[in-house]
């Protein structure tokens, strides 16, 4: 058993450790138990997800050759996460996370399940698509801020918080290294449906790492006889009214925005740039997961969250120079290279805001602030992938992307602006949630002695009045 902070009352905890709990500073958070077996779980799952996104990029491609349809497959699944993120995130502080991720992975694999069913069978139409798109994103709407509030009962020690959300982020990224490149392999052999199967089926993994999580019953966090509205606007008011949160959830969604649509035009790039097909499309997905895995495991490897903002002005300014770099080549090696580099940006921003929000946000109002997080982050890329589709029809791929990447480094130039503004904030407010921390420990360590602060104060004086 080893101590820690417990992170939702703050108090200390004795850790359960194990085999791994003498592994290495990057991935500590790993020595929880539950944490454990859902890095396990969702690695699993995440690498058919990969597969999945790869496979209907392709699928829609192929049926339509539209870069303008692949961006309004992309809005049409994102645009109903954008919208309902705020009120799903008030309805998962009410509920209990466990059974809630339960629910939403089950219909993940039923959404999957159907797309493979219709595809396999050669009827899938883009109406279709379209539908179960949008169904995932309602999915998403309550699986996003739901597992992001999760992580605070996966691990005990507050202190691991950080690398956790880092290891979560090399799990996601290190799958889109994997699924892509196998995807590609699977498409170019035996057809999307395939991909679709097996993602539907890598769900269960996550299912399983849930139920056998041993956790201490919660009930949800949702404040008795209060309405949704009335904690959807104290929420919205914490959000609007915290300069350091709302700098940083604009310059996500202006990352967002801006940075991700490049993903939706690939299969352009691939097919018409690149003249290649579905296994280039792969390649270039999986340089972009390499990229994006090597930026979680340097999050993973910090040792405070110290220099953050820092961090994330220059993962937007990287982001924004690789864009119109790749917007500029022909050459498959150098496009390859400058996936890795826009990767590493895209998701070394997004990571750091997450990172940043979580250590900031109070436990009381996590799942609502990370459901304006999910807005964000899979809200304004809906409206970037429209954008980016509709571009490229009129100016061409390259030039869309391009233009793209001049967007994020002027967002880079106002976060510049905006950091000495912020920093005094977040300093008032990491020095508050320490001493909150202190007191809950002094106050447990007292209780443990089995004497009150009154009670230790007179066992002081009747010892002076003996001597």
């Amino acid at each position: 058993m080893s101590p820690g902070t417990d992170a939702r009352s703050g108090q200390p905890v004795q850790i359960q450790t194990s085999p791994l709990t003498g592994v290495s500073y990057t991935w500590r958070a790993l020595r929880h138990h539950n944490f454990r077996l859902f890095f396990f779980g969702q690695s699993t799952s995440l690498i058919g997800t990969w597969m999945t996104r790869l496979a209907t990029a392709w699928l829609v491609y192929r049926l339509t050759h539209s870069a303008l349809l692949l961006g309004v497959v992309s809005f049409s699944g994102q645009i109903v996460s954008f919208l309902l993120g705020p009120f799903a995130a008030v309805w998962v502080e009410r509920l209990e996370r466990r059974r809630l991720l339960v629910a939403t992975q089950a219909a993940a694999a039923l959404q999957s399940l159907a797309l493979a069913a219709l595809t396999l069978a050669h009827v899938i139409t883009l109406g279709e698509i379209i539908a179960l798109m949008m169904f995932q994103g309602l999915i998403n709407a309550f699986d996003m801020p739901g597992r992001q509030s999760f992580l605070v009962q996966m691990v005990e020690d507050r202190g691991d918080l950080a690398n956790a959300i880092a290891i979560n982020s090399s799990m996601v990224n290190g799958a889109r290294l994997i699924g892509p490149a196998i995807g590609g392999l699977i498409i170019a052999g035996f057809g999307e449906g395939w991909c679709f199967l097996v993602d539907g089926v890598s769900y269960f993994a996550v299912i399983v790492s849930l139920l056998a999580m041993r956790l201490p019953k919660l009930s949800g966090r949702g404040q008795p006889g209060r309405s949704l509205v009335e904690e959807l606007r104290e929420g919205w008011d914490y959000v609007r009214g915290f300069r350091p949160i709302r700098t940083v959830l604009l310059i996500l969604a202006l990352t967002c925005l801006m940075g991700w649509p490049y993903s939706v035009l690939l299969p352009v790039f691939a097919g018409q740039v690149l003249h290649g097909g579905a296994h280039t499309l792969g390649w270039l997905t999986a340089a972009s997961g390499v990229g994006a895995f090597s930026s979680a495991l340097a999050l993973a490897m910090r040792k405070s969250i110290a220099g953050l903002t820092r961090t994330l002005l220059a993962a937007i300014a990287l982001l924004g120079v690789g864009l119109i770099l790749f917007g500029l080549s022909h050459v498959l090696w150098l496009s390859l290279a400058l996936m890795v580099m826009v990767g590493f940006g895209l998701i070394q921003a997004a990571a750091v805001c997450n990172t940043i929000i979580q250590s900031l946000v109070p436990d009381d109002k996590r799942a609502r602030v990370m459901g304006y997080y999910t807005m964000a982050f899979f809200g304004a890329a809906p409206f970037g992938s429209l954008m980016a589709g509709a571009l490229a029809q009129h100016i061409g791929a390259p030039h869309t992307v391009m233009l793209t990447g001049t967007f994020c480094l002027a967002g880079a130039g106002w976060f510049a602006v905006q950091l000495p503004k912020i920093r005094p904030a977040m300093r008032a407010a990491y020095r508050e949630k320490e001493l909150a921390s202190q007191r809950a420990s002094e106050a447990l360590s007292r209780s443990a002695a089995g004497t009150t602060p009154s009670g230790a104060a007179l066992s002081a004086r009747r010892i002076s009045t003996s001597r």
